[in-house]
C-alpha cells in the first residue's frame, strides 16, 4: 500500500523545492520512490490480467515511472523537481504514442486517467476516422455503466476545435467527439482512499473500466 511517508515527502518537497534540501533528504526520496515503485509493480501485474497488450509488453517499473527531475530548459518555472509521482502504463512504455493508463500521486491532487494526450496530426486523423466509421461502438464504450461509474463526465474537453475539422460536417452525429484534439478521461481519487490497502484495487478497477476505450484508440492509431 502507499505509505503516509511517501505523501509526506512530496508535501515537504513542495515546500522545499531546491537541490540542497533534496540532497539532504535523499534517503526519504529513495524510500518514497521505492514505495511508489511497489504500487506500480502491483498495477502492472493487475493490468496484465485484462489487457493483452500490456501482458505482451512485459513492462517493468522503470518503463512506466517518470523521473522526478523537471526539464526546466524552456520553462519559466525553474523549480528543479516535480512534486508528484506519475506512472504511465502503455504497451510501448511511457514514451510511446500508443494509448495507455496513467496514475498521478500528489499531496493535493491524485487521479487516474487514460487515453492519448494531444496525439500527433497523423494519429489524430486516424482516431477521428475510427470514431466516424464506428461511432456506435465508440458511443457504447463511453456509455457503458462501468465506464460512466468511474468517469461520469466522459472524456476530458481540454482541447478541441471550434469548427468541424476538414472533411467533417457539423451535422455529423459524432462531431462533438471528432472536434476533440486530445482523447483522455480522468477521475479524481479521494484523499481518504489513497493510504488504504484497497488503493491498488481502486486504481485497477478504474483501468479495467477504461480497457475497451484504450483498445479502441490503439486500434485506430495502429490502423
Amino acid at each position: 500500500m502507499l505509505q503516509s511517508q511517501t505523501i509526506q515527502f512530496l508535501k515537504e518537497l513542495k515546500e522545499n523545492n531546491n537541490k540542497p534540501w533534496f540532497d539532504a533528504n535523499r534517503k526519504a526520496y529513495e524510500a518514497a520512490k521505492k514505495n511508489f515503485g511497489e504500487i506500480v509493480e502491483t498495477i502492472i501485474k493487475g493490468i496484465e490480467k485484462f489487457d493483452i497488450g500490456i501482458q505482451e509488453a512485459n513492462l517493468q517499473v522503470k518503463d512506466c515511472t517518470f523521473r522526478i527531475n523537471r526539464d526546466v530548459r524552456f520553462s519559466k518555472n525553474k523549480d528543479p523537481y516535480k512534486t508528484n509521482f506519475g506512472a504511465s502504463f502503455s504497451k510501448g512504455g511511457k514514451k510511446a504514442h500508443s494509448a495507455g493508463y496513467y496514475l498521478h500521486i500528489d499531496p493535493t491532487e491524485c487521479f487516474l486517467a487514460g487515453g492519448i494526450w494531444m496525439p500527433e496530426a497523423d494519429d489524430l486523423k486516424k482516431i477521428r476516422t475510427e470514431i466516424d466509421y464506428n461511432f456506435d461502438e465508440f458511443k457504447n464504450i463511453l456509455n457503458a455503466e462501468s465506464f460512466k461509474n468511474i468517469f461520469p463526465n466522459g472524456l476530458d474537453r481540454e482541447a478541441f476545435t471550434v469548427r468541424p475539422p476538414k472533411g467533417y460536417d457539423e451535422t455529423n452525429p459524432a462531431i462533438e467527439l471528432i472536434k476533440l484534439k486530445s482523447f483522455t478521461a480522468s477521475s479524481a481519487i479521494k484523499a481518504k482512499e489513497i493510504l488504504t490497502p484497497n488503493f491498488p484495487t481502486l486504481i485497477l478497477d478504474g483501468f479495467k473500466a477504461m480497457q475497451p476505450y484504450i483498445e479502441f484508440l490503439n486500434r485506430a492509431v495502429e490502423g
